[in-house]
């Protein structure tokens, strides 16, 4: 197994996993893809009342990365989940989503096709992620990657840490790290017994750098690198691995781009796929060079002053 996360939000667990095979791993990569791509408008009024916009691209038969796979995907009816969703299932996976949207949820896999399946799941109660990993052995016989990306990042605007609400604390903490956990376990339970499979996690920037979120949010995030580290040693002795990867919007430091979840669906597509297979415990972060390096205004060497 092989445990690896990403970190716009991604994180995996590769200790138990390992031993069995089972790896964990993500990515963001654009190789088999062709150059044609169609956008579609479609409405979805009844769920949610905008128009979306999605980008389908062909990705050459030869070159599929995923074909055979099954993935669960917890949060993968909006965002990353889903543009990961997407992404595995054009690389020929069958995907599980798994979300505690019941409305949005369906919808998405109907649109995204018969090769997506919802299953209503909150990640904070293990009963239902047990519940989800059972119901993909059932319709397919086998999990080989779950994608622990469900999280939440509390009130908009907390209060400081002397007022901090401790309930409030403990409902981040259970969906963001205790449902990670739930993931983690669920998925270890079937990929060790056949050594194989890959576990990733979301993690985030805010669990990299202080003050760039709400208390409760950047302490789950810096917990999901340890979780992947910790759970990493004893996975890999069955042949599961954990990766980590982090991506922000617009605040990197490279120029004339920005961060897409399709940057982060392509991130976990090389994760989860067998060109990976010897990565796990690895935090990959895809945030444009935001936590490696800060200008400080200095003038460049062509810069005249």
């Amino acid at each position: 197994m092989v445990l690896r996360s990403l970190s716009r939000e991604v994180k995996w667990i590769c200790g138990d996993l390992l031993r069995n095979s089972v790896r964990f791993a993500s990515t963001t990569s654009s190789g088999g893809r062709s150059s044609t791509s169609v956008t579609i408008d479609y409405a979805c009024p009844s769920v949610f009342d905008i128009w979306l916009s999605v980008t389908l691209s062909w990705v050459d038969p030869e070159k599929v990365r995923l074909q055979g796979k099954v993935a669960m995907i917890t949060g993968g009816a909006s965002g990353l989940g889903r543009a990961a969703a997407s992404e595995f299932i054009q690389h020929g996976a069958q995907v599980i989503i798994a979300d505690v949207d019941s409305q949005q949820g369906p919808q998405v896999a109907k649109f995204l096709g018969p090769q997506a399946q919802f299953v209503c799941c909150d990640v904070s109660v293990e009963a239902q992620v047990a519940e989800a990993v059972d119901t993909a052995m059932a319709s397919h016989g086998k999990l080989d990657i779950m994608f622990n990306n469900a999280g939440i990042a509390g009130k908009a605007i907390p209060p400081g840490i002397a007022d901090l609400d401790l309930a409030e604390f403990d409902r981040v903490m259970g969906v963001n790290v205790r449902g990670a956990i739930a993931g983690i376990k669920h998925a270890a339970r079937v990929m060790i017994p056949v050594g194989s499979g890959s576990i990733l996690c979301t993690a985030s920037i805010s669990g990299l750098m202080g003050g760039l979120g709400p208390h409760p949010y950047s302490i789950s995030k810096f917990a999901i690198p340890g979780i992947v580290k910790a759970i990493s040693y004893e996975l890999c002795q069955y042949g599961l691995g954990s990766i980590i990867a982090k991506i922000v919007n617009g605040l990197g430091e490279l120029k004339g781009t920005k961060c897409e979840e399709s940057d982060i669906a392509h991130a976990a597509l090389y994760l989860a796929s067998d060109e990976a297979k010897y990565v796990t415990g690895h935090n990959l972060v895809v945030d444009g060079g935001f936590t490696c390096f800060k200008t400080l205004g200095f003038p460049s060497p062509d810069q005249v002053v």
